[in-house]
This record gives C-alpha cells, structure tokens and sequence, in this order.
C-alpha cells in the first residue's frame, strides 16, 4: 500500500505528512469540510512551490513572443541550411537570455509530484475508511501527534470518497468539471499575449507580410508547447 521504495520516500510520504498536518489543523479549529479544505490547502501549497518555476517559464515565453519575428526571418534566410539555422538561434537566444529547454524542464519537474499528490488522494479517497490504510498512513507520519483514526471526507454535502458514478447523483460531476475550467482558464492567463508594440515587433513590422508564410520550427514548438499546457493540465 505504501512500499518503502524511493519515490514514496522522496514524494508521496511528504506530502501525506503535509495533507494530514493541515487536516489536523482545521479539525482542531473545528472548520466544517475539514478534509475538503485540507486538499486545498495542499494543492495551494505545491502551486505556492512551483510559483518561481512558472514565473520564470512565463518569462521565457513572453522573451520568446518578442523575438519571434527574428526567428522567423533566420528560418527563411538558413531555410536550407538547420546546422547554421540552429547556431543562429541560439546566439539569439543567449543574447537575449533564453533557454528554449526550461519549459519541459518545468514539466518534468512537475510531473513526479502530480503523480505523488494524485497517489496521495488516492490512498485517503478509496481507501481512507479502511483500518488496515489508516494503520498504512499513521505508520509513516512523522509525528505520532499527527495520527488519525479515521477521515470525514464529507464537504458541503458531497462525499468527496465517491465517484460520481458511485453517487448516482449528476451534482457530483460538478467537482472534475470545475476544477478542470479553473485550472484551464488559469493557464489561459497565464499564456503570454501577443505583442504588437515592442521595438523587435515594430522593427519587423515592414517585412511581416513576406515572414507570415514561413513560420519558423521554434515558434511552432513554443506554440505547441502552450497549446499542451492549457489543455493537458486540466484533463490531469
């Protein structure tokens, strides 16, 4: 249930530890939901943790938005040449301060711990009124204070242990499908707008009727990677 090996150590050991401190915390300033306001304020925490990492990836991207069309017009110009092609862009990105690879850094980084979090839930929803899982969890708290004997997993009238197909009620497909258009119109947010006014925009203006036929393959994978990240995030 909850094997000794690495990952569970280094992951999902940390943030069990971290889920029942807060739901010991609210149950001890007898908040209603208990539970249900315990995995906010975990899922809160880890996007507080990740906050620099996406800050400096939105960054990145709105540096990428300015320089686009300097990377379209080395796209057309090296168009039969990737080696030259490729060193060009990179003197522009290390003019400039880019690393083109900092974006699927951030989603390897994330990706453990979404699986972490997401097999943390799983063990308290399916399983939290079992006493052989209740056993499974008090054994690798760090503080014996922190020992449970059982989970309310009821919050404002929804029994977040159900599925909503075990439920039967339709309110209960509520809960995937609003968490999934805030997570998506997060990421909507955060994507990087065009930007028609900067010096590198404007200097371009007069070649861009020529440039817009000859997309270059770095601003297609910047657009795709945005793509993936407002649309992948929220089916996660």
């Amino acid at each position: 249930m909850l094997n000794p090996n690495l990952f569970n150590t280094v992951f999902v050991i940390p943030i069990l530890n971290l889920l029942v401190i807060f739901y010991k915390l609210f149950l001890f300033i007898r908040l209603p939901g208990a539970f249900g306001f315990a995995i906010i304020a975990l899922t809160v925490a880890i996007r507080l943790l990740f906050q620099p990492f996406f800050q400096k990836q939105i960054e990145t991207a709105k540096k990428m938005q300015e320089i686009k069309p300097q990377l379209d017009k080395l796209s057309a110009k090296h168009k039969n040449d990737q080696k030259q092609l490729q060193a060009e862009q990179l003197k522009l990105y290390q003019q400039y301060g880019i690393n083109p690879t900092s974006g699927c850094l951030v989603m390897i980084i994330q990706l453990p711990i979404f699986i972490a979090l997401y097999n943390t839930l799983n063990l308290f929803l399916l399983n939290g009124h079992a006493e052989k899982t209740i056993t499974a969890i008090n054994k690798v708290l760090y503080f014996s204070v922190l020992k449970i004997e059982t989970v309310n997993s009821w919050f404002f009238g929804l029994d977040l242990v159900k599925s909503p197909k075990v439920a039967g009620d339709w309110y209960y497909l509520l809960i995937p499908v609003i968490t999934a258009a805030l997570q998506y119109f997060q990421a909507q947010a955060s994507m990087p707008q065009a930007n028609t006014s900067g010096p590198l925009v404007q200097a371009q203006k007069g070649n861009d009727k020529d440039d817009k036929k000859k997309e270059g393959g770095q601003g297609d994978f910047q657009k795709a990677m945005n793509t993936q990240m407002k649309y992948m995030f929220p089916l996660m």
